[in-house]
């Protein structure tokens, strides 16, 4: 089965998460078969908090993909965010 998860990076006390497609048997920050975005949850100031690819989101969910509960509300998030953040993003 393939899941929509987060792969833990960054360092001790400074977390930052990417936004990976998996097989759900693999580790948590092991082999992955695509990235398709991050999370960072400490961004302060100007820095960017999430970057998501929503098409490949998409494809990955019309695939039979499930994405985990913090993914799905970090996408929620995403498509929540004014066009303006969303366009400094890209």
């Amino acid at each position: 089965m393939v899941v929509i998860r987060l792969a833990r990076g960054g360092s001790k006390k400074r977390p930052f998460y990417h936004i990976v497609v998996a097989d759900k048997r693999s580790p948590r920050d092991g082999r992955r078969i695509e990235a398709i975005g991050f999370y960072n949850p400490v961004a302060m100031g100007n820095q960017e908090k999430i970057r998501l690819d929503v098409e490949r989101l998409n494809h990955w969910v019309a695939q039979g993909a499930k994405p985990s509960p913090r993914v799905r509300r970090i996408a929620k998030d995403y498509a929540n965010q004014p066009p303006k953040e969303k366009a400094e993003a890209a």
